[in-house]
């Protein structure tokens, strides 16, 4: 079957040449030949020169997403049952894989895709049209090479509700892949019993990306009175509370969150040290400052404050806002944990954001440590998009 060519402009596919994975609109030249959207297409430069294969869809600003750079490679089941065995393979060997991130899109070269294993329930989450033909046979796949470890996958769902679907001219998506099953799935991480809601959880219903930052604040957390802002389901104020923190108070604006983790407090018999409450955090941390709280370890886990260009400028206020608040809420020799999970805010304008925030309360700033997101979410060099998640911890000093 002979496939439709893409030809890049002059000067154009910088990114693609980089070590990226996506052809804009507006760095194509011609697109030659008969294709409907989702086809596989071959993307040569401006002078012909092969430059791999990938998926088109003209409705999306990302037009081509790469797939391979062999201009002969065929993409058929054995190519992707290469590359759902390549990511088995990487995670066996760098986290532990009881519920972990099996396919993360560009990182693990297929483009769009998303696949998270909660003990032995998968969630996948398709976000572009070329990837979503292959959608099943991907997930057959991963049954098939996880059964080859003696792992029965018992259920599958598909949680391809995210917006961004539209943009790729797409309908969004939700409910079982496969035979119906519960969609409460109990894991255990760090030690950590969580009841998992994969039907109506945000995302694909747990962050595991915080995997290891939640397991590096138990350390810190032994007979403290710790606080843990956008909480969520309560994950890193379960890590304090099983590490043997004295007293934790988690909060979020969301009821259900907070529903979901007093239940996982329960689970975990901690519901008589580890108590979650529903306030705004904006408006909570200057009322906690008011009534003279302070705490040995103060939390910061929010939701990306923004997710475009356009909007950073208001996300560093509230970053920088939180931050400030949390700091003058951290006894002094104290420690913050703080955390951005959106991919336009860079590594350095949020250490600058924190910065700032500092200087502002006069406080010293001692770095124990900076991390970003657990390895089976690997980042991928010029694949910005891949590294979103910075974590700090600092101990927080009295300016002296």
């Amino acid at each position: 079957m002979s496939l439709a060519v893409v030809t890049l402009k002059k000067g154009e596919g910088r990114l693609l040449k980089s070590g990226g994975m996506w052809i804009f609109d507006n760095e194509i030249a011609s697109i030659m030949g008969s294709f409907v959207n989702g086809d596989i297409v071959l993307i040569r430069d401006f002078d012909g020169y092969p430059l791999g294969r990938g998926y088109i869809n003209t409705n999306s600003k990302i037009t081509v997403r790469l797939l391979t750079r062999e201009e002969r490679q065929e993409i058929d089941r054995d190519f992707f049952e290469s590359r759902v065995r390549d990511a088995w393979e990487y995670r066996k060997k760098v986290v532990d894989t009881g519920s972990c991130r099996l396919i993360f899109g560009e990182a693990d070269f297929l483009p769009g895709i998303v696949v998270d294993k909660f003990s032995d329930v998968l969630v996948v989450q398709s976000l572009a049209l070329g990837i979503d033909r292959w959608k099943e046979v991907i997930i057959d796949l991963l049954k098939k090479v996880l059964a080859e470890d003696g792992i029965r996958i018992r259920g599958v769902y598909e949680r391809s509700d995210a917006k961004v679907r539209r943009q790729e001219g797409m309908e969004l998506q939700k409910g079982f892949i496969g035979p119906e099953f519960p969609t409460l799935v109990e894991i255990t991480e760090n030690g950590v019993k969580y009841q998992v809601d994969i039907k109506d959880g945000q995302k694909t219903g747990f962050f595991l990306d915080q995997k290891y930052n939640r397991l590096a604040i138990q350390k810190l957390c032994r007979n403290a009175k710790v606080l843990d802002c956008f909480t969520h389901t309560g994950s890193f104020a379960l890590n304090a509370g099983i590490a043997g923190a004295g007293s934790v108070l988690g909060v979020d604006a969301s009821q259900l969150a907070v529903d979901q983790a007093t239940a996982n407090a329960k689970l975990n018999k901690l519901d008589d040290r580890v108590k979650f409450i529903c306030e705004d955090v904006f408006e909570l941390l200057p009322e906690l400052e008011e009534k003279g709280e302070k705490f040995d370890v103060v939390i910061l886990d929010p939701p990306a404050f923004t997710k475009s260009r356009s909007s950073v400028k208001n996300a560093v206020k509230g970053y920088r806002e939180i931050n400030l608040r949390a700091m003058k809420l951290v006894k002094d020799g104290g420690f913050l944990a703080t955390c951005s999970c959106s991919h336009f805010m860079t590594y350095e304008l949020f250490t600058q954001t924190i910065g700032q925030a500092a200087r502002n309360v006069h406080k010293r700033l001692r770095q124990v440590e900076y991390r970003t997101q657990a390895p089976d979410h690997p980042i991928l060099w010029a694949n910005d998009e891949s590294y979103y998640l910075k974590f700090y911890i600092f101990q927080v000093c009295s300016d002296r």
